[in-house]
């Protein structure tokens, strides 16, 4: 699975580790994140996300 990458603040998101603090369960792709997510860190909306190169 992609991990996605915030391009305002770089906070990661896991989709092995899902983000439980926002109801997103370990093992939930991106594409299944809620389009009203907004990153833990800076506040950007899931649009200003970009997968993340290794």
């Amino acid at each position: 699975m992609v991990k996605m990458r915030c391009e305002e603040c770089g906070w990661v998101y896991e989709p092995e580790k899902g983000f439980p603090a926002s109801n997103i369960p370990p093992g939930t792709p991106w594409l299944d994140v809620s389009t009203d997510f907004v990153c833990p860190i800076c506040g950007a909306g899931k649009e200003h996300f970009l997968p993340k190169e290794d």
